[in-house]
């Protein structure tokens, strides 16, 4: 099923070309309907020492927000505009100022969400909450690479779980355009390690994707430092990957895949649970 509704969630002007590119050529070449959104905080009422609410600063806050959200806005029509796409616009506001939060009403009507990973600056959209309470696809663009929109070689983290196969699932159009597919364990089950892999590879090509299995062993590596080295020497161009297929807390506390995903991850990543 082709992508016909795209959310680009725009946090920064920093990544407003980028996300607005890389979702602008999908909505493309899917002949799909693009929206762009991006919120601004809701300025903070501080007040004077009377005890009077500081309406200058008030003021000051909203024309700023005001001038940001306008920039932003122009930079998305124009580089749709360029592209030629169905393309729509929402400014909207919020106590934290995070488009991610802003973008989950949107993202239920979508079939795909185009985010940005974090920049250097900080500023990045909330992904977490638009991965577990929108129910959409997220696609992650990457920072320090281009933002590609068609996609050659596609690696999928496979575990097994059910975050696994709703992302390689959802994952399909992309799957079924790419000229091959690995599916990548690591660490498979002693028990299991012949089979490992070989049922999700083949429901694929029934699809008519063309795929292969390649299972490895860790060896005392972090499962991200595994992929990271299986990304490069496979020249993969995407990442299909169950997202907090473990606890989010623990990821949160001690790192994990899809934390390196939404930091710094080396190629365009795909992720769904």
């Amino acid at each position: 099923m082709p992508f016909k509704t795209i959310l680009a969630i725009i946090q920064s002007e920093q990544d407003a070309e980028r996300v607005s590119d890389c979702a602008g050529a999908l909505a493309s070449r899917f002949e799909g309907h693009l929206i762009g959104l991006h919120a601004e905080a809701l300025p903070v009422p501080y007040t004077s020492t009377i005890g009077f609410p500081e309406a200058e600063f008030i003021q000051a806050s909203t024309e700023i927000n005001a001038e940001r959200s306008k920039a932003i806005e122009a930079i998305f029509r124009r580089r749709t505009g360029e592209a030629g796409v169905s393309a729509e616009w929402r400014s909207l506001e919020n106590f934290s100022g995070d488009s991610g939060h802003s973008g989950i009403t949107s993202a239920r009507s979508c079939d795909l969400v185009v985010a940005s990973q974090g920049g250097a600056d900080g500023a990045s959209p909330d992904v977490d909450a638009l991965l577990y309470e929108a129910g959409r696809p997220v696609l992650v663009t990457p920072r320090d690479a281009p933002a590609l929109a068609t996609f050659r070689r596609v690696i999928v983290a496979w575990n097994g779980s059910r975050e696994a196969s709703r992302a390689t699932f959802d994952a399909l159009p992309f799957i079924l355009e790419a000229e091959g597919t690995e599916i990548l364990v690591i660490d498979p089950p002693e028990s299991q390690n012949a089979l490992a892999g070989t049922d999700i590879a083949a429901a694929l090509e029934r699809h008519g994707a063309v795929v292969s299995v390649h299972a490895t062993a860790s060896g005392g590596l972090a499962t991200d430092d595994v992929i990271r080295n299986r990304l490069a020497e496979t020249g993969a161009d995407l990442l299909v990957l169950g997202a907090y297929s473990h606890s989010w807390l623990k990821q949160l506390l001690f790192g994990g895949v899809t934390r390196t995903v939404l930091q710094s991850m080396p190629v365009t990543a795909f992720l769904s649970r």
